[in-house]
């Protein structure tokens, strides 16, 4: 019989596990940093209660304190968002809006926008507002 004196200790560690532990955290940490959709700051006028108006496929509407519309934080006039919302609406005839506006600003460009999506027939509009400090 035959003793095998391999008896000695490992002289380097593995570390593939390990670099796939740091991938793996990688590819999670890059997922939710850009799965997370930046927008426009608004001062949000505050309401007694709210709801969540989260649903796949919604647009969001910006109205920012300067007067500046946004749709999906990407700036537009109101010309390109009429063509925008039409061109949306070809392709799916039913999706919820939301509309955001800055308390600091004109009630006129939220009527505006509002009257733009009632002659546009899109009925899924709901207005967005913030927590009351209470």
């Amino acid at each position: 019989m035959q003793v095998n004196d391999d008896d000695k200790p490992y002289d380097d560690i593995n570390i593939t596990p390990m670099l796939d532990l740091a991938y793996v955290l990688l590819v999670i940490f890059i997922i939710m940093t850009t799965a997370s959709v930046q927008g426009v700051k608004v001062n949000l006028p505050k309401a007694s209660a709210s709801v969540s108006l989260a649903k796949p496929q919604t647009k969001a509407i910006t109205v920012a304190d300067s007067g500046q519309i946004f749709l999906d934080a990407f700036p537009v006039t109101l010309g390109e968002l009429e063509q925008r919302l039409r061109t949306l609406k070809a392709t799916t005839p039913e999706f919820p809006i939301i509309v955001k506006g800055d308390a600091n600003v004109q009630y006129q460009k939220v009527v505006d926008i509002l009257d733009l999506l009632r002659r546009l027939d899109l009925s899924q509009v709901g207005l967005v507002t913030g927590k009351s400090p209470s």
